[in-house]
């Protein structure tokens, strides 16, 4: 599976343009049960409260039936269950915490997406990047400031991101390289989840679910190359080009 993974990758990093039509397919039972291996068994359960221990008492035969169901287009997650931890700032960040067969799943989403989009990131990127973080991010601009010619310093953050992200938008961003109807179509399934706070189900109209495994992927192809850029130009009405500029991207609100 890492071959094929990695042979994605490869064309997503020489293609200017890329256009993948089959990934669908690559959610199989290998793939599925690497992804159940690979999950922490330690992570609070979601509104089933199936365990990844319960789940692996008949680990094949339900490996078998979520191939099953996936192939069939009978496959549904399950709302996130709603749950909040204190930020620094004396609020309350919301997190949601899937159920453990979804884990699966969107360990599977996350995989393909990350090989499609991490070669397309510019190296000044560092948010939710496979071996980037905030210290590298602030390591990289005490060196800009120290040896580059630095006017301003921006610190900036999008109010409520992520409670209220576009899904229309985020499918089109999606669908510029992603031409898999059956991927874009699970993709879709997690977003219109919802979520169960406190008892009462809550419809997804908007936003992404934090604290998922799949849900800073979500944001992934808002900040990336050129033809993203451009439909970003349409959402915003105009596009501004700047030039002879660095900068760090870095996201801190990071989710668990």
């Amino acid at each position: 599976m890492g071959t094929k993974l990695e042979r994605i990758a490869e064309i997503s990093a020489t293609t200017p343009k890329p256009e993948f039509t089959s990934l669908y397919h690559l959610i199989n039972a290998e793939m599925l049960m690497q992804c159940h291996k690979e999950l922490d068994g330690k992570k609070a359960a979601g509104i089933d409260r199936v365990t990844k221990a319960e789940y692996e008492e008949h680990l094949e035969e339900n490996i078998t039936n979520l191939v099953e169901r996936l192939k069939n287009k009978a496959y549904k997650p399950l709302p996130s269950l709603r749950v909040y931890i204190p930020k620094s700032n004396e609020k309350m960040r919301p997190l949601g915490i899937a159920s453990y067969e979804d884990k699966i799943v969107q360990l599977a989403v996350k995989k393909i997406l990350e090989a499609i989009y991490e070669p397309r990131f510019l190296n000044c990127m560092y948010g939710f990047r496979p071996n980037r973080g905030c210290h590298d991010a602030i390591k990289e601009v005490h060196r800009q400031l120290q040896n580059e010619w630095i006017n301003y310093v921006v610190d900036a953050d999008i109010r409520g991101f992520f409670d209220h992200m576009s899904h229309e938008w985020l499918m089109k961003f999606l669908g510029l390289y992603i031409k898999d109807r059956n991927l874009l179509w699970l993709i879709n399934k997690y977003l219109k989840a919802g979520v169960v706070a406190e008892g009462v189900y809550e419809a997804g109209e908007e936003g992404s679910t934090q604290g998922n495994i799949a849900d800073i992927k979500n944001v992934i192809p808002y900040i990336q190359d050129s033809d993203m850029v451009e439909l970003a130009g349409q959402v915003l009405g105009k596009l501004e080009a700047m030039s002879d500029a660095e900068f760090a991207e870095v996201a801190l609100e990071a989710a668990e």
